[in-house]
């Protein structure tokens, strides 16, 4: 066979084997969190960004979140503005919260519409504060133990979504990209982690996928070797690895967004790397996926998610 039949041998193998994942998931929606380290690249973000064309363009209905930490540790740093962090989750003061607002909802949530509409995505930016589409309040100052109280500053905490906004978008052929940031009641402004406010959407629009694209490979059974990838897990093995310290600073908050999601019926939740190569498309179209998959029971899993020989 000379190279270019085996070129189209490839192709043809490869639209079979996704045919039955595009049949499956033609309409439903998947919840999309990706983390502000993707978009410090303009090359990254338009690998990210043209395989989530590519799930729109098969009928696949995303919603996707952003972060923005890296960009407004940097901006923070240039200004002069101290940055610090309590279990993985950042402290927002009045200064730290003005840097979020330029970063999330100026710089990255602009980019990615940038992006969008370079490849013909029909995309549109939203926050937490428009219309209403998360309802916060400011967190309270908490006890932690061995550290006093914390207080978080201008961090939100949820009490609603109006999932009804993301829909009609969706149903217009839209997707809605959104910057996790909120207000209360009175208007105060509020930063709000960027995986509680994924997992709380993916769960009010009963997503049939939360996936959450971060640095690293997955769950690791060691924090510190990549080698360490666990394929597939539930709730208990998750909560088993945060009370023996497994879970990195950064991964806990994602742990408590993980299980929340499960908790409130999202039926899978992914966590994969961005830096491996089309993850995404590898993650939604085959059974190896290349990341860690997290449900509520792995009893229930197929013996293809669980990775058994046929």
């Amino acid at each position: 066979m000379n190279a270019g039949n085996r070129e189209r041998a490839i192709v043809v193998s490869a639209l079979k084997h996704a045919a039955p994942y595009i049949r499956l998931f033609k309409r439903k929606v998947f919840v999309l969190k990706a983390g502000g380290e993707i978009f410090a690249s303009e090359s990254a973000t338009r690998a990210l960004m043209e395989q989530v064309g590519i799930l729109n363009q098969v009928g696949i209905r995303v919603v996707m979140i952003h972060g923005g930490g890296p960009q407004s540790t940097a901006l923070a740093s240039q200004l002069g503005v101290d940055t610090q962090f309590v279990d993985g989750r950042r402290v927002t003061d009045g200064a730290s919260l003005d840097v979020a607002t330029m970063v999330l909802n100026g710089q990255i949530n602009t980019r990615i519409l940038a992006a969008c509409r370079d490849i013909d995505i029909p995309a549109v930016g939203i926050s937490g504060v428009d219309a209403g589409l998360i309802r916060a309040h400011r967190r309270p100052p908490v006890e932690r133990e061995g550290a006093g109280t914390v207080d978080y500053g201008f961090v939100g905490d949820i009490d609603s979504v109006e999932a009804d906004i993301l829909k009609k978008q969706l149903d217009n052929g839209l997707m809605p990209v959104v910057s996790p940031l909120s207000c209360d009641e009175s208007g105060t402004l509020l930063n709000i982690n960027a995986d509680t406010v994924a997992a709380a959407i993916a769960a009010e629009l009963e997503a049939e996928k939360l996936i959450l694209l971060t640095a690293t490979p997955g769950i690791l059974d060691d924090k510190d070797d990549p080698r360490s990838l666990i394929s597939f897990l539930d709730r208990a093995d998750l909560e088993a690895l945060r009370a023996a310290g497994k879970l990195a600073d950064g991964m806990l908050p994602k742990a408590q967004a993980i299980d929340r999601a499960l908790a409130d019926g999202v039926q899978r939740v992914h966590i994969i790397s961005w830096k491996v190569p089309d993850s995404l498309l590898l993650e939604v179209f085959t059974n190896e996926g290349t990341g860690t998959l997290v449900v509520n029971d792995t009893a229930l899993l197929t013996a293809a998610e669980q990775g058994a020989e046929p």
